[in-house]
């Protein structure tokens, strides 16, 4: 854990509990995969990295665990960072076709040039970063489109259902990305489509056309489901996540 970071946080909202900005910096360090995919959460060693004393560190993790981003296993002691699976990857997706498929088709009729010249800039920095392997150009691309797209589409309960969703999103986007950057994964069948599905969604908007940007956003989702789906020698992909 950085202690650097927290003090940063300190800094940046100095009248905030402590046991906020810890919350806050497991947070961050669980959707980008720094803390692994069912990862222990030991207290002690938390708190000795952030040279704190328990309390504000215990206090955070039953925070996250309000909001199931830590969980706990029968038989076990302690607290997990929660896994990360296939299935449920499946299950969130089919949420968030739904959601960004309609704001995709809501962009190609509402948008303003700005927000398409936008989306467009970043569909092209992403196709380079893949092309690069440049795993933190993707992740700096990447979910920005997805947010500048449900941002843009100009329906506020459309933006409330992405929210519900994004945190998780986010764990599993930064997994595929760091399939997408993994040796050999040129061999799978499914990364030249994913190299330019921003850009397929960004044409159909640019060109005005609703149901083509829809069925392009729903596409995009099947290829990221497809491409982690034959990543890795076995039936679970996220494996390799969990022993990093």
């Amino acid at each position: 854990m950085d202690k650097y970071q927290l003090k940063q946080y300190m800094n940046t909202s100095p009248d905030a509990k402590l046991k906020d900005l810890v919350m806050k910096l497991l947070y961050d360090e669980i959707v980008s995969l720094r803390l692994a995919p069912g990862a222990k959460l030991n207290v002690n060693q938390l708190a000795a990295s952030l040279g704190i004393s328990r309390t504000p560190v215990a206090e955070a993790i039953a925070g996250l665990a309000e909001i199931g981003f830590v969980v706990t296993h029968p038989g076990q002691a302690g607290s997990f960072v929660m896994d990360l699976s296939l299935h449920d990857m499946i299950a969130l997706y089919q949420v968030r076709s739904a959601v960004e498929s309609e704001a995709a088709f809501l962009c190609a009729r509402n948008a303003d040039d700005d927000v398409v010249r936008e989306l467009s800039l970043l569909a092209d920095a992403f196709k380079d970063s893949v092309i690069r392997r440049d795993i933190r150009g993707m992740k700096e691309t990447d979910m920005p489109f997805h947010r500048l797209l449900v941002d843009g589409c100009g329906n506020a309960y459309v933006v409330r259902c992405y929210e519900q969703i994004l945190p998780k999103l986010v764990m599993y986007q930064s997994s595929i990305l760091e399939f997408v950057g993994q040796e050999g994964s040129e061999a799978n069948p499914w990364l030249q489509s994913v190299k330019y599905n921003h850009t397929s969604v960004v044409q159909a908007i640019r060109m005005r056309m609703p149901e083509l940007a829809r069925q392009a956003m729903a596409n995009h989702v099947d290829t990221s489901l497809n491409f982690t789906s034959l990543t890795g020698p076995g039936a679970d992909p996220f494996v390799a996540l969990r022993e990093k």
